[in-house]
């Protein structure tokens, strides 16, 4: 009697599994366990070596939460670890940093199919590498004919001139916010369950890193201080921080002031040293009084959260033709609290179901944005 060989898939990209485990934060090891397999098993079929068969990956598709047709995709581009920059790396775990690789992943192929359908806003981000970051976000402000004026929506800004900014809804601090060029594009991942001052801070710092960073240069914490005073001087220009910054100024009246720029409170007293418009010992007691007020982690007076105009729009004209996330999730074999995931809290509009094949009907829309 012969032993039944095990059904196999008809199709199986052993990336796509490495993908998928990555983007739930899990090892090798912790995805074997869980699926009541073996370390062995997983190995080979991330190396290529075997393939699983249609009750096995159907076991590791639901607990890594994706349709077993996300298996049978082409191979998948990942965010090359080197080429991005993470807040706080030293900090974060292993497993959180695939998990953020791993969305870059996905933003991707969303960003391909969105692509498709709309005539993006061209890139347009100056490359600046080796210039002091204070003269570079002169230099930025300038080209985008931003002036001295507060930026009213950050988001906006970097859109307008062609950054595709996609959102992070992992609920842990190490992840803030992260940036990568694909190719001449732009990407910046921004953690929504910030408040919306740190929410801004982070999309200007990300900037600098685009801007100061292409093409490598200083790495871990010089380049995130350069990318922090590129993000000071971005949003808080000297010329409108002389004329409108109060002196020796109380927490209330800072409090009152940071509203001009929507930055938070300490980063506008950290500014005011910068610029020796503080002294250390002013500096210093305006520091503790934040902390005393819990002002560090909940901001007062904070400002509405900003969305993102492409992705608000985007969402809005396929719901006009009968599409929605759910339609989105299926063309890209993801569910749709993936895509959800990537657009969360960057869009206002409610979406409803339609049927994704009515999009090919059309010739790609050019989405008119607001700076």
């Amino acid at each position: 009697m012969s032993v039944a060989e095990p059904v196999l898939t008809p199709t199986f990209c052993p990336e796509r599994l490495t993908l998928a485990r990555q983007r739930r934060g899990l090892t090798k090891s912790q995805l074997a366990e869980t699926c009541g397999l073996t370390l062995r098993s997983i190995t080979g079929y991330e190396g290529a070596s075997s393939s699983p068969s249609r009750d096995t990956l159907n076991r590791i598709s639901r607990y890594l939460k994706v349709p077993i047709s996300f298996f049978a995709r082409p191979e998948p581009e990942f965010p090359s670890a080197e080429g991005v920059s993470f807040r706080a790396l030293t900090a974060m775990r292993a497993g959180q940093r695939d998990a953020a690789l791993g969305a870059g992943a996905i933003a991707f192929e969303l960003h391909d199919w969105i692509n498709a359908q709309f005539n993006l806003p061209a890139t347009s981000v100056p490359d600046l590498p080796n210039m002091d970051p204070e003269a570079a976000s002169e230099m930025v402000r300038t080209e985008w004919g931003l002036g001295q004026l507060s930026i009213g929506n950050t988001i906006h800004i970097l859109e307008a001139h062609g950054v595709r900014v996609f959102s992070l809804t992992e609920d842990n601090a190490e992840v803030d916010a992260f940036s990568l060029w694909r190719g001449n594009v732009p990407f910046v991942f921004l953690n929504t369950r910030k408040s919306s001052e740190r929410s801004r801070f982070d999309a200007a710092h990300e900037l600098g890193h685009l801007v100061l960073h292409r093409k490598g240069g200083p790495v871990g914490r010089q380049a995130e201080h350069e990318a922090n005073l590129f993000a000071s001087a971005f949003l808080m220009p000297q010329t409108s921080i002389l004329a409108h910054a109060p002196r020796q100024p109380s927490l209330p009246a800072l409090v009152q002031a940071k509203a001009y720029w929507r930055v938070s409170v300490q980063a506008l007293v950290v500014r005011l040293f910068r610029l020796h418009l503080l002294t250390e010992w002013h500096y210093r007691s305006l520091c503790v009084q934040i902390a005393e007020h819990s002002y560090n982690r909940n901001e007062p007076n904070s400002e509405p959260r900003e969305i993102s105009q492409v992705l608000d729009k985007v969402i809005s004209m396929l719901r006009d033709r009968g599409v929605g996330v759910a339609d989105i999730a299926r063309d890209l074999d993801v569910y749709p609290d993936e895509v959800k995931s990537l657009i969360f809290g960057l869009v206002l509009t409610a979406t409803r179901g339609g049927n994704v094949q009515r999009i090919s009907q059309h010739e790609p829309a050019r989405l008119a944005l607001l700076k």
